[in-house]
């Protein structure tokens, strides 16, 4: 009697695992592949996404993501830099503040930059990204990060009424190929269904 109802559950159990585990793969896949597509082009705003800052210093991370921001700026894709991240415990400037800092001091005009320290995720960052490009009129934007990360800011651009590229930074120390960007892959993979479905039922 027990195991007629044990067999069953099990090829439930056996079934669901496999079905979990065909979704996991392709998330991966999917993560590893936006990861190695670079879309530099002409657009309205060059958006760098927050890292750590140490006391007004960029981090490595951060410092990669700026640089190529200033790259591509120097390239003429875009008049304008967007720059976000926010604040964490004892901070005394905002994410974006040291990013604007950095950039006024390689010589870009303080007009070209627009600061938007708010949030302290993916998800914060990008809906203020969002919300600025609808009051700016800004259709189409790049979005720089560490590679692992751009698929997931596709999926959150999703929300807004915007065209959104990515372009990962090439310096960072993140780098592809390596044990820690594998790392950072398996991690954005499983937060991607998530990320998905809260796109999906969005109301902005």
């Amino acid at each position: 009697m027990i195991s007629a109802v044990i067999r069953p559950l099990r090829r439930v159990v056996a079934r669901l695992g496999t079905a979990i585990g065909v979704a996991y793969a392709a998330a991966f896949a999917w993560v590893y592949t936006v990861s190695r597509d670079d879309q530099q082009r002409p657009v309205d705003a060059i958006v760098v996404l927050g890292a750590a800052q140490y006391n007004g210093r960029p981090s490595p991370v951060l410092k990669a993501r700026v640089d190529h921001a200033l790259a591509l700026y120097r390239q003429g894709l875009a008049p304008r830099i967007v720059l976000t991240g926010g604040t964490h415990p004892g901070d005394t400037q905002s994410e974006a503040q040291v990013e604007a800092a950095y950039l006024a001091g390689s010589g870009v005009p303080p007009d070209s930059l627009v600061s938007l320290p708010e949030g302290e995720s993916t998800e914060a960052s990008m809906g203020a990204v969002g919300r600025w490009a609808i009051g700016a009129n800004a259709e189409r934007v790049l979005l720089v990060s560490d590679a692992f990360h751009l698929g997931r800011l596709r999926i959150e651009a999703t929300r807004w009424p915007i065209q959104a590229y990515t372009s990962p930074a090439p310096a960072s120390p993140i780098a592809p190929g390596s044990q820690a960007e594998l790392g950072y892959l398996a991690r954005e993979a499983a937060k991607i269904p998530a990320v998905w479905i809260r796109a999906m039922i969005s109301t902005r």
